[in-house]
């Protein structure tokens, strides 16, 4: 199908199902989210001559996964978005079933997309080419094409190439997965962006004394912070244990040391980056004033996400909020960014016994709880957390299945901050130790209700609109 028939059909998929999608109860009101169809993995979040570009995986013409184009929005200040032209649609031989996810990177001054092409065959074998595409002056994405074919030594499962500069050269880590079928990360090097170097695997499953550790590891993106080396990772096949890896697939980091020389890498344990129920395939971005920004989808690719009822509204998923991260003692601290305060109305104040607390409407709120003893809140009548002086629970009932479950938390609790939108809640626990991220569906105006008999300090304050042009 050629481009100009895709965009064609995105268009009148938009034109016909906007109407129908903005009314929607559960729209969120300061999260991004698609304006019809699906959304998914955050692509080439990057800031540019001033501005903000996040890219992201989009379905423009149904609420299911397929062949993925990528759709941009841009931004000068993180809360005042606006729509930019789409910028990339599956229509060449080497993209036949999406522009799978990638990144973006400035090169002389010009804005480029490096992402994967996705092709399947009809025996059910595919394959992946890394591809290039460079912003023109009407800020449309001009393809260049493949730049890498698929390596040797792996499936066609290799995807989501992470590009940035180290002195002379260009790196890209890339997901793979070995023909024995085990995920791996791997390190290539680049002087022109057109011709890559593969350096060999730097992290992965069997490597640096990790063990079997997931068939597929999917969105690595490496970063320096406060001098260490970070590797975010998505390692799709861990086993479920009591209180980790609870998802259906995984999103987390290591921290060690990249050796450019020996493309090898030293790392420590792996690490959950949320606890939450909806969280995957995140990406970060260094700012103009050198803080590292990560966004996510608030999602997991699994069968549960289709009995969300914004389908029925002809939409479904959101991004997270942006994320400043740090690395204190040797572990990642995610805190919503700074810019989100200016979101703020008044704040609300109050203290005292849990089960005495006013029921405040957090439809669209930012709520801290600050307490060591335990409690129990109603977050909308969809979701309970509850802290019983060892494990903080999140609790839901299950969209698809209808029964009971939860993620957890342990640790000494001190401090809540519940970041609320229509259909969404982040909790950041400890001032960003951790993070649950989930996506919920309450009555609405959603209410929070406490209960208990412990002392807790509460603040409130409503968070006005996310603008989107």
């Amino acid at each position: 199908m050629t481009e100009a028939s895709l965009l064609k059909q995105a268009l009148r998929s938009v034109v016909a199902g906007q109407v129908k999608a903005a009314a929607d109860t559960w729209r969120p009101n300061w999260h991004l989210a698609p304006p019809v169809g699906l959304l998914n993995d955050p692509n080439g979040f990057v800031q540019h001559q001033g501005r903000y570009h996040l890219f992201y995986q989009w379905n423009p013409l149904a609420c299911k996964h397929g062949a993925k184009f990528w759709g941009h929005w841009s931004s000068a200040d993180l809360l005042h978005w606006r729509h930019e032209p789409l910028a990339l649609a599956p229509a060449e031989a080497y993209e036949s079933h999406g522009c799978y996810s990638g990144s973006a990177i400035v090169d002389n001054g010009h804005l480029m997309l490096i992402y994967t092409g996705n092709v399947k065959h009809p025996d059910g074998s595919r394959t992946a080419f890394q591809c290039l595409a460079r912003e023109n002056a009407e800020g449309e994405f001009d393809k260049i094409g493949p730049v890498l074919d698929l390596p040797n030594g792996y499936t066609g499962h290799v995807r989501d190439p992470k590009v940035w500069q180290h002195h002379d050269y260009w790196y890209m880590v890339l997901g793979a997965q070995d023909l024995s079928l085990q995920g791996k990360v791997l390190l290539l090097r680049s002087s022109d962006l057109l011709t890559w170097q593969l350096l060999g695997e730097i992290a992965g499953s069997g490597l640096n004394g990790l063990g079997p550790f997931g068939y597929m590891w999917e969105c690595p993106d490496l970063f320096n912070l406060s001098g260490a080396d970070v590797l975010i990772c998505c390692p799709q096949g861990l086993p479920a244990e009591s209180d980790h890896y609870l998802n259906t697939f995984q999103s987390g980091y290591f921290v060690g040391q990249l050796d450019y020389d020996k493309g090898q890498f030293s790392h420590g344990d792996f690490h959950e980056l949320d606890l939450g129920f909806e969280f995957y395939a995140p990406q970060t971005t260094l700012t103009d004033d050198n803080r590292r920004l990560l966004i996510g989808w608030m999602g997991i690719p699994d069968g549960d996400e289709f009995y969300q009822p914004t389908v029925e509204h002809g939409w479904i998923h959101t991004m997270t909020c942006p994320r400043e991260l740090t690395l204190e003692a040797g572990k990642i601290i995610q805190r919503p960014a700074r810019e989100l305060c200016q979101l703020r109305g008044e704040v609300q104040l109050w203290q005292g016994i849990a089960q005495e607390a006013p029921v405040w409407d957090i439809t669209h709120a930012e709520v801290e709880i600050v307490t060591d003893r335990p409690f129990h809140v109603d977050i909308g009548g969809e979701l309970e957390l509850a802290w019983d002086g060892e494990w903080l629970r999140l609790s839901r009932n299950n969209r698809r299945s209808g029964e009971r479950e939860q993620r957890v938390w342990r640790g000494a609790l001190r401090h809540l901050t519940l970041m609320c939108d229509t259909s969404s809640v982040e909790i950041f626990i400890n001032d960003g130790q951790a993070v649950m991220s989930s996506r919920y569906f309450p009555v609405l105006p959603a209410q929070l209700t406490f209960s208990g008999k412990q002392l807790i300090v509460l603040r409130r304050w409503s968070l006005a609109d996310c603008v989107i042009e």
